[in-house]
C-alpha cells in the first residue's frame, strides 16, 4: 500500500482516480488546483504522485518541480502525449488520458518500484 497525491482540477476525474487508487489498496491525498497541490507537494509525504498537466489555465509544472526536488516520483496525466510535457520533464512518459485502472496500476507500480523519479517506462 502506498500513499499517492493526485492533483487534478476536474472534480469528477479526481474522484474517479481516487476511487481507482483506493480499489488498488492505496491511500490518497487530493488537490484540485495549483495552490493546494503546491501546499501538499511541499509539506506532506507521499510515495508517488499523479499530476494533471493542465490545471485550468496553469501548468502543474511548479508542483512537479517541488516533488522532483524532494525525490518523490510522479507521472503527468495528460491527453497531449509526450510532446506536451514541459521542458525539463520530457524524459517522463505520460500517463495518457483517459486511462483504465490497469494502466494506472502499471504506472504507479513502475513509479514505486523504480525508487527514482525519472525511471518511468510503463506509464503509456
Amino acid at each position: 500500500m502506498a500513499s499517492v497525491l493526485i492533483v487534478e482540477d476536474e472534480a469528477l476525474v479526481r474522484m474517479m482516480v481516487a476511487d481507482m487508487l483506493a480499489e488498488l489498496g492505496h491511500t490518497v491525498a487530493e488537490a484540485g488546483d495549483l495552490r493546494a497541490g503546491m501546499a501538499l507537494a511541499q509539506a506532506s509525504d507521499f510515495d508517488a504522485a499523479i499530476l494533471d498537466l493542465n490545471l485550468g489555465s496553469v501548468s502543474s509544472e511548479p508542483i512537479a518541480e517541488a516533488l522532483q526536488g524532494r525525490g518523490i516520483p510522479f507521472a503527468f496525466a495528460t491527453g497531449y502525449g509526450a510532446d506536451g510535457l514541459p521542458n525539463g520533464f520530457t524524459e517522463r512518459p505520460p500517463l495518457g488520458k483517459p486511462f483504465q485502472i490497469e494502466e494506472l496500476d502499471r504506472c504507479l507500480s513502475s513509479l514505486l518500484a523504480s525508487g527514482s523519479p525519472t525511471a518511468l517506462n510503463r506509464c503509456q
